[in-house]
């Protein structure tokens, strides 16, 4: 009997000692290092949004932060796994926070005026306490907040740039729209915008750009560099959206649309041509590719400053 109750007592000294970490899991062990890991805690979700984070075990002392955004039917997990991110976090130690839609299909809203709205309180304004949090949490570098993503990863990804130009330095673009493009009449929440997806959503970048910047209307800082890819073949998200978003941005960065700085061949890969309006704005048009551009991770990190 005295074993017996000595087993029962170390027994439940450790249910105990577990349960007390647990109640604690955020400030004791939580995000774990070189894993995926879900936040819940982040601040204000008006929409949740799922957060999901890799911290990596190479972390740098005030490190850097990708958001990186899922396609439709994808998930965080599914990014994380699909692209190159947390490898590559390991090797120049940033932080990549992974947000996850909350809508069936898992498109992200870019439709709705609550998150082509800075503080709106649409999916726009829950990445970005995302964000919030995690420059908070690892005394994060701010001058180091990029975002990309892939079909309406990269739809979001033009929508944070002009939602919130004052989080984020540079932006990948793999096979989007312009900001905006998809706006809905009828204030839809998640809606599909075909005008948009089939290319015929086509005006001037000076018209663009007063889309975007009625996004965060009265901000005259800093905007974030933008590095648009888009295939030739793409039936999803038809090519001309690849000159409008140009366009867009150009407009924003006060260049000239009609009269590039340069245009590269066979850059960063054969069948691929790379334009230059400026150091704001690059374009990469790939003959050839449907949808999605391949994620051109190495070049990714120049882009973003790490190598």
């Amino acid at each position: 009997m005295l074993c017996l109750s000595l087993l029962l007592t170390c027994v439940l000294c450790a249910l105990s000692c577990r349960a007390g970490v647990l109640g604690n899991r955020d400030s004791v062990v939580y995000p774990r290092a070189g894993s995926l890991q879900q936040v819940t805690n982040f601040g204000s979700n008006p929409t949740n949004v799922g957060m999901y984070i890799y911290v990596p075990t190479n972390l740098a002392t005030k490190p850097g932060i990708i958001v990186a955004i899922h396609y439709c039917t994808g998930t965080a997990s599914a990014y994380y796994s699909g692209s190159p991110y947390a490898t590559l976090a390991e090797q120049y130690g940033f932080i990549v926070i992974y947000p996850q839609s909350p809508y069936s299909g898992t498109c992200w809203d870019v439709s709705s005026p609550a998150t082509l709205t800075h503080n709106g309180g649409g999916n726009s304004n829950s990445i970005a306490n995302m964000v919030i949090w995690t420059i908070a949490k690892y005394n994060a570098d701010t001058s180091k907040v990029f975002v990309t993503g892939s079909s309406s990863g990269a739809m979001m990804t033009n929508v944070m740039a002009a939602t919130y130009p004052n989080l984020f330095a540079a932006a990948t673009v793999y096979s989007g729209v312009p900001a905006g493009c998809f706006y809905s009449a009828t204030h839809q929440v998640d809606a599909w915008n075909s005008t948009c997806a089939l290319g015929e959503s086509i005006t001037t970048p000076a018209h663009w750009a007063s889309i975007a910047e009625a996004m965060d209307p009265g901000y005259a800082g800093a905007r974030p560099r933008m590095q648009i890819y888009h295939g030739s073949v793409d039936t999803t998200l038809y090519p001309q959206n690849y000159y409008e978003t140009v366009k867009q941005w150009a407009g924003v960065w006060g260049y000239n649309y009609d009269a590039p700085q340069a245009t590269e061949a066979s850059v960063p890969e054969a069948n691929y041509e790379t334009t230059v309006w400026g150091p704001g704005l690059q374009g990469i048009f790939a003959t050839g590719v449907g949808h999605t551009v391949p994620i051109h991770g190495e070049r990714d990190m120049v882009w973003f400053g790490f190598a």
